[in-house]
């Protein structure tokens, strides 16, 4: 069982490993294996994991059990809308509630906001359904996913939230 938790420095190398590993295993028959290599070498850096930790307005979470760090999320807030950069899971740890657990402390970690949105590929669609089942839906698209000029293709998906009463 994972707990979350805040990444620390010394977690980025695993983090790291994590993102390259998922992104491979989802994306190297989208794209090939050289593209994904090309993303994740700039995308997921040391260098640019350790700059997310210091983001203003943003939480960098990790899926940890003691032993082995099995997934990860980045969000940033602007204004009421939580902007979900990043949840990874591990291949080995899909299908169980570790990345629920990592949604769950995004949407806790910034208690005034009201939506939660984040961009997924098209064809990904074991992403899609995950996010369906927690309630999100499709909102639009966009042609630069992750970053500008990334030419990456990508839905937009949204959800409300909703806090229960006192």
């Amino acid at each position: 069982m994972f707990f979350v938790r805040t990444a620390m420095e010394q977690d980025l190398p695993r983090v790291r490993e994590i993102l390259v590993e998922t992104w491979h295993a989802t994306y190297d028959d989208l794209y090939g294996v050289d593209k994904v290599t090309e993303i994740t070498n700039d995308w997921h850096s040391l260098e640019k994991l350790e700059n997310r930790r210091h983001v203003p307005n943003s939480e960098f979470l990790v899926a940890d059990n003691g032993e082995i760090i099995g997934g990860m999320a980045f969000a940033t807030q602007e204004e009421k809308t939580i902007h979900l950069h990043q949840l990874y899971v591990h291949p080995d740890f899909h299908g169980g509630k570790t990345g629920l657990h990592l949604m769950i402390e995004i949407e806790n970690s910034f208690i005034d906001a009201e939506k939660i949105s984040l961009e997924v590929e098209e064809k990904n669609e074991k992403a899609i359904a995950f996010y369906k089942k927690y309630g999100f839906s499709v909102r639009g698209k966009t042609e630069n996913c992750g970053q500008s000029g990334s030419g990456i293709e990508a839905l937009i998906m949204e959800k409300l939230i909703v806090y229960a009463e006192d």
